[in-house]
């Protein structure tokens, strides 16, 4: 079921639950029993729907703060304003269920020593936001072609501004499953688990033979990683290090052809 089926579906109980209660005499009087009411029985049908972690507290905090909202009188305008901002900087993230992360420069320097040494590579970060990899790799790294590609308009926008000085960064906006990735010495991605399955069959289909797939907190399930870094931060960030087409990784897993 697609991610915003199951919370048209979970808000739909949460408020048929709710008025059923009220209409029972089974809660107090008042508006507050009711929205409460609402707002965990859809945060428990989004649960049992299987629904990802940040959705559960979204169907938690949704109907206190419309009634909240609705209290406070704001104009409408406001409301289209917020709207707005939200869908440059989220835009598909309903969809794809990928969030804005942003990389740290920990990781970055963690990231550069994995990009080959002996001669000029290039990187390709999959979602790249704002740029917030490319632009201390660039440092670290001059001799790299380091590529991004962002579908937000707003990230997108702002990772142009900031990279607008850095001749070995390039950016795109767009869908980083539509291009080709058999260029790239090394991927990057930091999405999140759901479309972790999708990346590992384009990277095995496309990468070359010795390329690395580095991502960011979120292994590919059921794949042994080629190696894994602890990058020293403040959020313990954990890199998983493949190398879908290599050698080793075709040898080790029996797969040929790839």
């Amino acid at each position: 079921m697609p991610p915003a089926l199951k919370a048209l579906l979970a808000q739909a109980i949460g408020t048929a639950t709710a008025l059923a209660a009220a209409r029972s005499g089974m809660l107090p009087g008042g508006l507050w029993p009711v929205v409460v009411v609402q707002a965990l029985a859809a945060t428990a049908t989004a649960t049992a729907l299987g629904s990802a972690p940040w959705w559960r507290w979204i169907h938690l905090g949704f109907a206190p703060l419309v009634v909240v909202a609705l209290q406070l009188n704001i104009a409408p305008g406001w409301y289209l304003a917020a709207f707005i901002g939200f869908a440059l900087v989220f835009w598909s993230s309903f969809r794809t269920q990928v969030p804005l992360f942003l990389s740290n420069r920990a990781t970055a320097a963690a990231v550069a020593e994995q990009l080959p040494r002996n001669r000029p590579s290039r990187l390709l970060d999959l979602g790249s936001g704002t740029g917030s990899l490319l632009r201390p790799l660039a440092q670290m790294r001059p001799d790299c072609r380091l590529e991004g590609i962002e579908s937000a308009p707003a990230p997108y926008a702002l990772s142009v501004l900031l990279t607008r000085r850095e001749p070995t960064i390039a950016v795109a906006r767009g869908d980083f499953f539509d291009i080709p990735w058999s260029d790239y010495d090394l991927v990057y991605a930091f999405l999140s688990p759901v479309p972790m399955a999708e990346v590992w069959r384009k990277a095995s289909a496309e990468l070359r033979p010795g390329a690395l797939l580095v991502s960011n907190s979120f292994p590919v399930e059921g794949i042994d990683p080629d190696h894994i870094i602890d990058v020293d931060d403040r959020r313990h960030t954990r890199l998983y290090c493949y190398r879908p087409a290599g050698p080793a990784y075709q040898q080790k897993s029996g797969i040929t052809g790839l």
